[in-house]
C-alpha cells in the first residue's frame, strides 16, 4: 500500500502557509475494507476539521444497522455533527472511496463541508459527476471543492474483490 500523499498547503486566497496537506485516503480505504469484512459494501469514510484532525471515520453498515441511509459518508457526518455540537461542518473535509451517490452529497451539502475527496467514480449510482450531479443543480445551496480520483485503482480493486467474491458464492 502507497504511503499517504503529504505536500505543503497554502491558503489561496492570502497565499499564507497553512500547514501540510494529508491525504487520509488510507484511513478510509481502512474502513471500506472492515466493512468489507462485516460483508457490507466497501465503502470508507474520513472527516477532517480545518487544522486536519481526523474528527470522523467509518464504513458503511446499512445492513448491520438495517439502515438504508446507514452509507459511510452519513455515519461520518453524523458523528462529526455530534461532537462538533452543530449541523455545519465549514472547513471540514471529507475523504470517501467511491463517489458519493445524490443521498450523500445533498448531507455534504447540507453540513456545509468545504472539500469532497473521493476515490473510484460511480456511473450507475453516483451523485456527484454522474447521475443526478447534486452540486451542479440550482437548488445546491452548498458547492465542496471536489477531487476525485484520488487512490480510484484501489477503490475499484476493493469493490471489484467484494462483489466478485459474492457472484461466486451465490449471495
Amino acid at each position: 500500500m502507497r504511503a499517504a500523499e503529504s505536500r505543503p498547503c497554502k491558503n489561496a486566497a492570502a497565499g499564507a502557509s497553512v500547514g501540510m496537506f494529508h491525504s487520509q485516503m488510507d484511513a478510509a480505504l481502512s474502513e471500506a475494507s472492515a466493512a468489507a469484512a462485516r460483508g457490507e459494501v466497501p465503502v470508507g469514510a474520513v472527516l477532517t476539521d480545518p487544522a486536519g484532525r481526523v474528527v470522523a471515520r467509518a464504513g458503511n453498515r446499512t445492513r448491520e444497522l438495517s439502515d438504508p441511509t446507514a452509507h459511510a459518508e452519513i455515519l461520518a457526518i453524523r458523528a462529526a455533527c455530534a461532537a462538533a455540537g452543530s449541523e455545519r461542518l465549514p472547513g471540514h473535509r471529507l475523504w470517501v472511496t467511491l463517489e458519493p451517490c445524490p443521498m450523500c452529497a445533498a448531507a455534504i451539502s447540507a453540513a456545509r463541508i468545504a472539500v469532497l475527496y473521493y476515490g473510484a467514480p460511480d456511473p450507475r449510482m453516483g451523485g456527484v459527476a454522474h447521475g443526478a450531479r447534486v452540486f451542479d443543480h440550482p437548488q445546491c445551496h452548498h458547492r465542496p471543492e471536489v477531487y476525485e480520483g484520488i487512490r480510484a485503482e484501489d477503490s475499484a480493486a476493493l469493490l471489484r474483490g467484494f462483489f466478485g467474491a459474492r457472484r461466486e458464492g451465490g449471495r
